[in-house]
């Protein structure tokens, strides 16, 4: 029994080898009349068909034999003989010495034609950058992490195709010469070879120019024609509308100017919420009621620069900002490709983001040339990441670690960022046939019905005294739910809501939005702005709205700048649940004459001041040679407990200022102020530099980026800087105006 088994076995063997083999030639095997034309453009010789012929067969040959081994083991009744065996293996010895040599050679044909596509087929950039010398990793303690660096290209660098723009193909020379000469992780990959920084870390060439006021928008009209969309013709609507305000505000810098002129920048505006989708959804919404605020600060942003004499880029693509910035192809692995050629480049926290994922480690090379348009602000403690982390002030925004100024606002409601702004009418231009136009006509500031819901009582209330307008967006065949004693009259443009205002006596807020700059342009217009109170103040603890952004502040009305900076007759704040106070406020509003006014910092030429000395004064790239504002204009205050250092230099008519912090995170700040510490101490903290009464411990802030006017603590009293400023211009201190 076990004897009639070795031979079938035997062939079973032989069987299986014999069909791997064959499969192995099958895929080896290409047809010429299916195998790519040669390169070179040579037409194959006769040996070489001949040979082709011959393989094929051979391999139909093999075929045939594996099918008789499997014919003889499957036969379970015939008797597998010697001889038959016998018989089998000879022939297939006849051909093998024959097939072994035409299988060397058919090997050797494939490899050369593989060398030659790979050849022909490879990118030059890895044909150019392909070494000949074995490289080996430099160990070299000013590069600590070249070695983890080369190993993870090893594995990674296809994942993006920007390491194949820079030469890398996976050796590592190629690596080598990338981590030196682009990365800057690793020393020159050949000895004796001076190392030149990476292009991007490079200066661009700089400006000689300087730049001169310009009064008229000509080159700004030029840059907006170039890009289309709603919220661009809101733009430029909107810079038309501005633009005899701009030309007169121009005029009148260049005479108070001394004939000095600051150098010209090259500036880039990147609205990064008109970009990519949720920059369509955006723009969707700016013809149905959508928010403007912001569109009103980019127009009135690139306008000013203008003015002041700066090259301005405005781009609202992503694609075009990667070419404008250099952006290496790919998915943002890699640095730019040479010096950013932008001075300044003003963006939001959207375009934050993109120019992150297109600069890769040039970001934090080039971020302080950033200025991040931010409505609302930033805190210090939301701003820096791993304290946010660590302390439970992470947010949605936030985190990035900037310098807390180069974050600007709409309002200056926080004064740990810059206070940017925009501009409204100016109350100079409104004639006193303007104000005996003025009709018992209240103005309801709220372009959505559902900011109308549960004031319908409060709107009622006015509605007795007033004439009540709305410009609510409906879309056709929407059944209107406002009350049938308003007059909507739906979304107007620009011009001729201003219309509006001008014949309106009253313009009445609903709580909601917040911090906008219409009440400011209705005031500016001679009306008088009438807003709810927020009791208890609105807040991220209590409020969708403020939930998730990076701020703590507490707001308690609609409007705080309007109610704290301008105040009655102009601004009246009220109970909207207190039917016989909203009455009364009307009746008052009703007997007194209220003019126009305009704060200095909401005009032309109120923002064209601010911004030249934010250009001209902010360094966050090197320390300011003359720090600004000075150290004169310092006064220190010791609040009591539980106080941020907005609040207290608040109550002493001051602003607080964080740049001046770092004059009192010292020991002598505490002394000066007669406080006797028990102990001293550097640690991380918000509310540095600050003192305990238990225990008299006095603390010092150890990391710069946590001075914080915002912060407080029930148990520390908190050591504040403030200052002096210009009346109507509270960004500046009175020493900033020698232009």
């Amino acid at each position: 029994m076990r004897v009639a088994l070795r031979p079938r076995s035997g062939c079973l063997v032989l069987c299986l080898g014999l069909s791997a083999f064959t499969l192995l030639l099958q895929t080896l095997w290409v047809p010429r009349e299916l195998s790519t034309d040669d390169p070179a453009g040579r037409s194959p010789s006769e040996d070489q068909g001949q040979r082709s012929l011959g393989f094929r067969r051979l391999t139909l040959r093999l075929e045939a034999l594996s099918t008789q081994v499997q014919r003889l083991s499957t036969e379970r009744d015939a008797k597998m003989t010697s001889e038959a065996l016998h018989m089998l293996l000879q022939s297939f010895r006849q051909d093998q010495q024959g097939l072994a040599r035409l299988v060397e050679t058919e090997l050797k044909r494939v490899s050369q034609k593989l060398d030659k596509f790979n050849h022909y087929h490879r990118p030059p950039q890895a044909t150019q950058t392909r070494p000949k010398e074995k490289c080996v990793v430099p160990v070299d303690t000013a590069y600590p992490v070249c070695s983890e660096k080369v190993e993870f290209l090893q594995a990674k660098w296809q994942s993006d195709p920007c390491y194949a723009f820079y030469g890398v193909d996976g050796t590592t020379c190629s690596i080598l010469t990338y981590l030196s000469q682009i990365e800057n992780f690793c020393p020159p990959p050949q000895p004796g070879r001076n190392h030149s920084s990476p292009p991007w870390h490079q200066r661009a060439q700089p400006y000689t120019k300087k730049a001169a006021i310009r009064t008229t928008m000509s080159s700004l009209y030029e840059v907006l024609g170039n890009i289309s969309g709603p919220a661009i013709r809101f733009m430029r609507s909107r810079v038309e509308m501005m633009s005899e305000c701009w030309r007169r505000a121009a005029l009148m810098m260049r005479q108070h100017s001394n004939n000095t002129h600051t150098a010209l920048m090259k500036v880039l505006l990147y609205p990064g919420a008109l970009a990519g989708g949720a920059g369509q959804h955006f723009q969707a919404t700016v013809e149905r009621g959508g928010p403007l605020g912001e569109l009103v600060q980019w127009a009135d942003l690139s306008a000013c620069l203008t003015v002041l004499g700066h090259d301005v880029i405005l781009t609202t693509s992503q694609h075009h900002l990667h070419s404008l910035i250099g952006a290496a192809p790919g998915r943002g692995s890699c640095p730019i490709k040479g010096p950013l050629t932008f001075d300044l480049i003003y963006t939001d926290y959207h375009g934050l983001a993109h120019l992150q994922g297109a600069m890769g480690l040039a970001f934090q090379h080039y971020q302080c040339r950033f200025r991040i348009l931010d409505s609302f602000g930033t805190e210090p403690a939301f701003n820096l990441g791993s304290y946010a982390r660590a302390r439970g002030f992470q947010t949605l925004w936030g985190s990035w670690g900037l310098q807390p100024l180069q974050y600007m606002t709409m309002f200056p409601h926080t004064p740990d960022n810059s206070f940017l702004g925009f501009v409204s009418e100016d109350a100079v231009r409104v004639q006193e046939s303007d104000l005996n136009r003025k009709e018992k006509i209240a103005v309801i500031y709220g372009k959505q019905e559902y900011m109308w819901q549960g004031l319908l009582e409060y709107v009622n209330v006015i509605s007795e005294e007033l004439e009540t307008h709305a410009t609510v967006y409906q879309p056709p065949g929407h059944v209107s739910t406002l009350p049938t004693f308003v007059k909507n009259h739906g979304l107007l443009s620009q011009e001729h809501f201003l219309r509006l205002l001008r014949r309106a006596k009253v313009f009445v807020g609903l709580g909601f939005p917040y911090e906008g700059p219409a009440p400011i342009e209705a005031i500016a217009l001679g009306c008088v702005f009438l807003q709810p109170r927020l009791n208890p103040p609105h807040s991220s603890d209590n409020n969708d709205f403020y939930k998730g952004k990076p701020t703590t502040r507490k707001i308690s009305s609609q409007h705080p700048y309007a109610e704290e900076f301008i105040g009655r007759p102009h601004v009246w704040t009220v109970d909207v649940s207190n039917k016989t106070q909203i009455r009364d406020a009307v009746q008052e509003i009703l007997r007194s004459e209220v003019k126009p006014l305009t704060p200095r910092e909401f005009s032309c030429e109120g923002m064209l001041e601010r911004v030249h000395h934010y250009i001209t004064q902010q360094n966050f790239c090197t320390p300011s040679v003359s720090p600004w504002p000075p150290e004169s204009a310092l006064r220190v205050h010791m609040g009591p407990l539980g106080q941020s250092c907005v609040s207290v230099c608040a109550r002493a008519s001051l602003v607080c200022e964080p740049s001046q912090f770092h004059h009192l995170n010292n020991p002598d700040a505490f002394a000066r102020l007669a406080i006797g510490c028990s102990s001293m101490a550097q640690e991380v903290n918000h509310i540095f530099p600050a003192y305990t009464p238990w225990g008299r411990h006095c603390r010092l802030q150890q990391e710069p980026l946590l001075f914080s006017c915002a912060g407080s603590d029930p148990s520390h009293r908190r050591l504040c800087p403030c200052r002096i400023y210009q009346p109507g211009q509270v960004a500046l201190s009175p020493s900033n105006f020698d232009l």
